[in-house]
């Protein structure tokens, strides 16, 4: 049997990140548009500004309650209705609330799209916010917070933001509440966080999929057109007080097997001029299966299934008060949390030291660089990321133009700027896991004084 010669690889196109069309409506809602051919789902996302910190003190959850509650009915549907209507279009419609501000999304096939962007301009407009809707949503909000407080992860992300912040900031409570403040929250709180921040003024909305075939300006103006009113004028940030101090938090949980390990610290947003080479740094650290930690705790050592070092945005601004969150986390079985850490420390010290590798820094570019066009082959990945940068005050181009930024940044660069974001000695150390087992291991190790709290 003769065999055919096996397929060469071709010479590898260029790429480059879809670039947006910009455009507006008369009610000043601001459109971002992009054409992704073959992409029949057609993607929307909107940026509202009602960022967590105007939530009323005492009422923390509201802004998260009034996004659930976007789709529970309008002034033309029911809940029940609203949702058929929904399902009728084949579309999915979700809002959540973050730190930034309120995201809402929406994917439906583009033959029904001018139809579903009625629902969405409606579900905006004239939302319903009906009182038995409203009890309804809290009561399940009150029923997820238990369940929060028993996954370590979840309790470890409580417990670090706690520390890092003061009390009085929103920063340092959870984004959706606790249960004392959505037990107060009722209809009328809902109907007031909407009046207050909820309009088409400061709404840009992002477009994205096979556009070519549809008159997306007549489908625009005819739904989200017609949403009127105004909203408040953006937050103007204040300068975080963060708290870096070195040292531990135990959140005990008498008879774990296994520690939840969160370590962190406060750090420019991706306006700061060294994010790439942060991003790089990171990656290297800590971004996947062949980083050093894992190559450490995990191949080496046994100590864990995986262990990663990342780095999330907070809140965004081009005046400088942007603030992103970098740390590491994992889990490690319970009698290994002190020679884990030890170890741990140990990478830090021995990066500060002597920087990365040419072969970890090649290796990271080619992953970063060569994955990102799987990375936006929807046009979901492609709204969102879009919607991401209008929502952190970025360039249009800013997508497009950070790979060539990873690709020029060098090892001596990107080693700097990971150990200036994890530094050893400038680490917030969260615990969740038997206190009475790790607190002593731990305090031994010096890096930090060690406190314990209930879990």
């Amino acid at each position: 049997m003769r065999l055919h010669p096996r397929p060469a690889g071709g010479e590898p196109r260029p790429w480059a990140f879809p670039a947006p069309e910009r455009g507006g409506l008369p009610n000043g809602l601001t459109v971002l548009r992009s054409h992704r051919p073959g992409q029949r789902v057609i993607a929307v996302e909107l940026n509202l500004t009602a960022p967590l910190e105007t939530e009323p003190q005492g009422q923390e959850g509201v802004a998260t309650i009034m996004a659930r509650a976007l789709n529970e009915g309008t002034d033309k549907h029911s809940a029940e209705e609203f949702a058929a209507e929904l399902e009728r279009c084949g579309a999915t419609l979700d809002a959540h609330a973050d730190h930034a501000g309120l995201r809402v999304s929406l994917e439906v096939p583009a033959s029904r799209l001018t139809k579903a962007l009625g629902l969405l301009a409606d579900a905006l407009r004239a939302p319903a916010f009906a009182e038995s809707e409203i009890e309804r949503l809290v009561r399940n909000r009150l029923d997820e917070i238990p369940h929060e407080l028993a996954d370590p992860g979840r309790r470890a992300a409580m417990a670090l933001y706690a520390a890092l912040f003061p009390a009085e900031s929103r920063m340092s409570r959870p984004r959706s509440g606790t249960a004392e403040t959505v037990g107060r929250i009722d209809a009328k709180a809902v109907r007031a966080f909407y009046d207050a921040h909820i309009g088409p003024a400061a709404a840009p909305a992002v477009v994205v999929g096979d556009l070519p075939g549809i008159d997306l300006d007549a489908a625009l103006k005819e739904t989200l057109g017609t949403w009127t009113g105004s909203a408040a004028e953006p937050p103007v940030w204040s300068p975080a007080d963060v708290n870096d101090t070195p040292r531990v938090i135990v959140v005990d949980r008498p008879g774990a097997v296994q520690t939840q390990l969160l370590i962190g610290r406060t750090g420019g947003d991706r306006h700061d001029p060294l994010y790439p080479a942060r991003r790089l740094g990171i990656y290297c650290l800590g971004g996947t299966i062949t980083s050093r930690l894992d190559r450490v705790l995990r191949e080496e050592k046994g100590y864990t299934y995986g262990i990663r070092a990342f780095s999330q945005v907070l809140r965004s601004s081009a005046d400088g008060t942007g603030l992103a969150l970098l740390g590491i986390r994992g889990s490690v079985a319970t009698d290994v949390t002190g020679p884990a850490l030890a170890d741990l420390w140990q990478v830090l010290r021995t990066l500060a030291a002597e920087g990365l590798t040419d072969e970890e820094r090649d290796a990271a570019v080619q992953y970063l660089v060569g994955v990102a066009p799987l990375s936006f082959e929807t046009a979901a990945a492609v709204a969102g990321t879009l919607a991401n940068q209008v929502e952190e005050e970025l360039p249009d181009d800013f997508q497009a133009r950070l790979y060539a930024r990873l690709a020029e940044t060098g090892t001596v660069e990107a080693s700097a700027a990971v150990v200036r974001a994890l530094p050893a000695d400038g680490l917030v150390t969260v615990l969740v896991g038997d206190a009475e087992k790790i607190a002593g291991p731990v305090r031994d190790l010096g890096i930090g004084e060690v406190t314990v709290v209930a879990g």
